[in-house]
């Protein structure tokens, strides 16, 4: 716990300056204010399950992962941590999904200014 309060502290004066992205797999440690926007990218489990194989996890970590994506354990912890009008919810299927995930968020990044 003591670790995840020093990384908040870390980032709390990057963050007020605007312009960050933070990749994480849990948030519910993260200020609401810290962020304008929210993403969360969802995969259909057999999806998942394939690319978590290709990588070598073990059966352990294949199991928490996927169980994790089919009761949406992290897309309930955004929603119960930040504003519905911040989240937004992509899916990861596909090549095409991830290079249309790209250029949202690229698009999203270009037109972000600060709020004053």
């Amino acid at each position: 716990m003591m670790l995840l309060i020093q990384v908040c502290d870390a980032l709390e004066n990057l963050m007020e300056e605007g312009g960050n992205i933070v990749d994480h797999h849990a948030c519910d440690f993260f200020p609401e204010c810290c962020f304008d926007r929210v993403v969360v990218l969802q995969t259909d489990s057999s999806v998942l399950y394939d690319r978590f194989t290709k990588r070598g996890y073990s059966d352990h970590k294949l199991a928490s992962n996927t169980e994790c994506q089919i009761f949406q354990v992290l897309l309930e912890e955004v929603k119960e941590n930040y504003p519905d009008d911040i989240v937004i919810i992509l899916r990861s299927d596909s090549l095409e999904d991830i290079t249309k995930n790209v250029e949202t968020l690229t698009s999203w990044i270009s037109n972000w200014s600060p709020v004053v």
